[in-house]
């Protein structure tokens, strides 16, 4: 048996605590009493009062600051400095992808607003402004050892993401920040010292962007990563290994411990409860799906290379829709290229309005935010098709997000079974209305039940057993 689900394996009768499950050291720095996070979600569905409700319980959350203008960002930093001053919280920070600009617009930001601690997403590879990020500031203590003040929680599902984590920032990178005056010589020269994370999330089979790994399997892999990086670079050993996806009932993480996690994230269930910054119809939603109720789909942002999400089924046409849509953009080349029903349908259902009308606005947001795409779109039919499909996704979580009654089939839900194991657990209880239910006390339930069943479980195995 792994002896990560706790520090202290009691004897016969004791009861493990719940603070004792997981990483003493993940405690520490991070502030916490719980080896136990709660995952950012775009557009502030990760919302200021869950950051809030997180950090005054001494637990550490991150807000989804993907999608947000930086003005929003800096009000939710500003919020939580005054509220929370160096309480356990933190930002997302999502790769940039084909638009860098935006990585590097939230980077600066943080680094201008003094944000410690940041939630690294989508990342396939360390990028200039991370690498910044998690150097800026570098500097040696009087013990010789390196002073790290920007921390780094880095989601993965890939052994090759994981080795990149768990090593130095790459010398090139180090070497063109450095030349352009982007990082001191000091900070340059400690880069070698430092892994890029101090923590790795194995991220399994969750809600939204998935690679739908297996927990019981990407876990233990991403500890055995760990463990051979710091056969060549000690410094990886220090790196925690959390878990992530269908973290939804306390067998789950009692499980994720025993399986060797440091500590867990959890997210879609956060979504149902008092404190998310989604509409009250999309909880009513939530709060009845069951393990079943969800679908794979593509992912709206990532369309063109056909990068999966998991989102709510149940009672929804957005599944179906966001799967016609890529199928469409996969075999035709411009919106030209469709035949006419299927045009009036897309325009008539998905979009109710014209494709013009849909570009108009789409143009419009492409001249501000990312120039290169639009420029390309001007040229190419099969990129303006694509970026008009995208705008049905960017409209379905605008709709999900305001509760719009009339277009509620068009909802995009971002969930994972995970959803549906907490709702069996809690059906019959006070907390089975999402009303009764707070981000904090989800933590504590399941936790604490997680240690209780641990204790249990241990018991039932030392014991003598009657013959």
């Amino acid at each position: 048996m792994a002896v990560a689900y706790a520090e202290h394996i009691p004897a016969s009768g004791a009861q493990i605590a719940p603070e004792n499950l997981g990483s003493a050291q993940f405690r520490a720095d991070h502030g916490v009493r719980y080896a136990y996070a709660a995952g950012s979600m775009y557009k502030a569905v990760a919302s200021e009062d869950m950051v809030l409700r997180m950090g005054r319980a001494g637990l550490l959350s991150f807000f989804g600051t993907g999608g947000l203008r930086p003005d929003r960002v800096i009000a939710a930093i500003e919020r939580f400095e005054r509220e929370l001053g160096d309480g356990p919280y933190g930002f997302n920070l999502l790769a940039g992808g084909d638009n860098p600009a935006k990585e590097q617009e939230q980077v600066e930001l943080f680094l201008r607003y003094g944000v410690r601690r940041v939630e690294a997403a989508s990342f396939v590879r360390p990028t200039p402004p991370l690498v910044r990020y998690r150097l800026s500031g570098l500097r040696l203590a009087p013990d010789g050892s390196v002073v790290v003040p920007h921390r780094v929680m880095a989601k993965v599902s890939r052994p090759e993401v994981a080795r990149s984590f768990l090593a130095p920032a790459p010398p090139e990178t180090v070497g063109e920040l450095l030349a352009q005056g982007l990082i001191t010589s000091e900070e340059a020269a400690l880069a070698a010292r430092v892994p890029m994370a101090d923590d790795l999330v194995a991220e399994a089979d969750s809600g939204g962007h998935t690679d739908q790994r297996p927990l019981v399997i990407l876990l233990p892999d991403t500890v055995r990563q760990r463990d051979l990086a710091a056969r060549e670079f000690p410094a990886a050993a220090r790196v925690r290994v959390g878990a992530a996806g269908g973290l939804g009932s306390p067998e789950a993480v009692a499980a994720a411990f025993v399986l060797g996690a440091d500590f867990v994230l959890t997210g879609s269930i956060n979504q149902c409860t008092v404190e998310c910054g989604t509409s009250e119809r999309v909880k009513d939603m939530l709060q009845e799906a069951e393990v079943h109720d969800m679908a794979i789909v593509p992912a709206g942002d990532m369309l063109e290379s056909g990068a999966r999400a998991q989102v709510l089924r149940r009672g929804l046409f957005y599944p179906a829709r966001a799967n016609k849509l890529y199928e469409l953009y996969r075999r035709h080349s411009s919106l030209d290229d469709l035949d006419r029903a299927t045009a009036e349908q897309l325009q008539r259902r998905y979009f109710r309005r014209s494709f013009e009308e849909v570009w108009q606005e789409t143009r419009a947001h492409y001249a501000r935010a990312d120039p290169d795409s639009l420029a390309r779109a001007e040229r190419d039919p099969k990129h303006r098709m694509l970026l008009v499909f995208k705008a049905y996704f960017v409209q379905s979580i605008r709709l999900a997000m305001s509760g719009s009654h009339d277009h509620q089939v068009d909802y995009q839900i971002n969930c994972g079974p995970a959803m549906g194991a907490l709702n069996g657990l809690l059906r019959g209880t006070p907390r089975e209305s999402w009303r009764e239910r707070h981000v904090d006390e989800l933590a504590e339930l399941l936790m604490g039940d997680a240690a209780r069943l641990l204790s249990d479980r241990l018991r039932a195995m030392t014991l003598p057993q009657c013959p």
